[in-house]
C-alpha cells in the first residue's frame, strides 16, 4: 500500500512517499480502505520528533480517516465490509489502508463527503471531551474559544453555539475574526489588536466567561484567570504559547475556578470508545441536521503531505486541511 512516512525528525520535507505491506486487523479491529485523512497539529509535532506514537501504534502520522471497511478482524460485530466509516486512530492515517479499532469507527454522517468525514474524529472527539465533559459547557454559558479558526476552534464555535452557549473567539486577523462570527461566535476578537480580557468583560457586563477552551497554554494562563467568571472552567488542550507559566493562586481561589486539561491520543481504546459513543449520541444528530459541519480549508493528494504540512505551519488556514487518497 502507498504511505507517507517520516524519514527522520525535522521539517515538512521529511514526509516521504513509500510503500509498505498491507496491515492485518487484529481482534476487535477493522481494515479501512482510506479515502481521506485529516491533518492535525499532533501530526506536525510527531514529524518534528516532539510527539512520538504511543506504544503499539503505527509510526505513520495520521489520527483520523474516512473510507470503506475492507476487512474485519476476529470478533468484530456490528460492522460489515463495504461500510463507509470515519475512525479515530492512534496513528497510521497517512496511507491508502489503515487499521482501526472497531469501537472507534462511526458511520459517515448522512450528507457528508468522505473529505468532510475525515475531518471529524480527532477534532470533534477533542472538543466534546474537553468543552462539554471537562468544561461542562451548557446552554446560557459564556464561552471563550482561543484559536477560533483552527480545526478545533471552528468545531468548538459551532457545537457550543448549537448547545445554546454565547461564544467569543480569538483569531489573528480581521478575516479570521469575521469567519468566527459567521460560524456562530457573537464576537470575534483580534488578539493582535484587542485584549480578550477587556472585550469579554465588557461584553458580559463584567461577569467574565464561564468556559475557556485554550490551545495556547503558558503565555495565556494569567489572562485566562482574569477573563474567567466565578466558578469558571479553564480547559487546556495544547501548548502553542509555551508549556510553563506562573500560576497566581488568589484569583483561582477567589473565583473558585477549575483549571484542567487533557490529551486524547494516549487514552485506552475503552476510554476513547466512551468518547466515541457520546459523540455519536450528541453530535451526530447536529451533523446530520446541518447544524454543524467540518470546515475544510484545503485538500492535498496523499503524496503531497509535505505541502499540506507547510500550509498548516503558516497558520493561514481556516478550518481543516485534509489529504485525499
Amino acid at each position: 500500500m502507498a504511505v507517507v512516512q517520516i524519514a527522520s525528525p525535522g521539517g515538512p520535507e521529511q514526509l516521504q512517499a513509500a510503500t509498505r505491506p498491507l496491515p492485518k486487523p487484529a481482534e476487535g479491529e477493522v481494515l479501512v480502505r482510506v479515502a481521506a485523512a485529516g491533518i492535525n497539529r499532533p501530526d506536525v509535532m510527531q514529524r518534528q520528533g516532539k510527539y512520538p506514537a504511543p506504544p503499539g501504534a503505527s509510526d505513520l502520522p495520521g489520527l483520523e480517516i474516512a473510507g470503506e471497511i475492507a476487512a474485519l478482524g476476529p470478533k468484530v460485530t456490528g460492522l460489515s465490509v463495504g461500510d463507509p466509516v470515519t475512525a479515530l486512530l492512534a496513528g497510521g492515517g497517512y496511507a491508502s489502508y489503515a487499521v482501526a479499532s472497531a469501537a472507534l469507527c462511526l458511520p459517515v454522517p448522512s450528507g457528508l463527503s468522505m473529505v468532510q468525514a475525515a475531518a471529524i474524529p480527532e477534532t470533534y472527539f477533542t472538543v466534546w471531551t474537553n468543552l462539554f465533559e471537562r468544561g461542562r459547557c451548557a446552554a446560557g454559558d459564556n464561552v471563550l474559544v482561543h484559536g477560533g479558526t483552527s480545526g478545533i476552534g471552528t468545531t468548538a464555535i459551532q457545537l457550543a453555539s448549537a448547545w445554546g452557549a454565547r461564544v467569543f473567539a480569538t483569531a489573528g486577523s480581521e478575516e479570521k475574526v469575521r469567519a468566527c462570527e459567521k460560524l456562530g461566535a457573537v464576537r470575534g476578537i483580534n488578539y493582535r489588536t484587542e485584549d480578550f480580557v477587556e472585550v469579554t468583560r465588557r461584553e458580559t457586563g463584567g461577569k467574565g466567561v464561564d468556559v475557556i477552551l485554550d490551545m495556547v497554554g503558558g503565555s495565556y494562563l494569567e489572562r485566562n484567570l482574569e477573563a474567567a467568571a466565578m466558578e469558571g472552567r479553564i480547559v487546556c488542550i495544547a501548548t502553542l504559547g509555551g508549556t510553563r507559566a506562573e500560576l497566581k493562586m488568589v484569583p483561582l481561589m477567589q473565583k473558585r475556578l477549575t483549571l484542567t486539561g487533557s490529551t486524547l491520543r494516549a487514552r485506552t481504546v475503552q476510554q476513547k470508545a466512551a468518547v466515541a459513543a457520546a459523540v455519536r449520541a450528541n453530535v451526530w444528530p447536529l451533523l446530520e441536521a446541518g447544524r454543524a459541519r467540518p470546515v475544510i480549508h484545503a485538500t492535498f493528494p496523499l503524496a503531497q503531505a509535505s505541502e499540506a504540512h507547510r500550509l498548516m505551519e503558516t497558520s493561514s488556514h481556516i478550518g481543516k486541511i485534509v489529504l485525499t487518497v
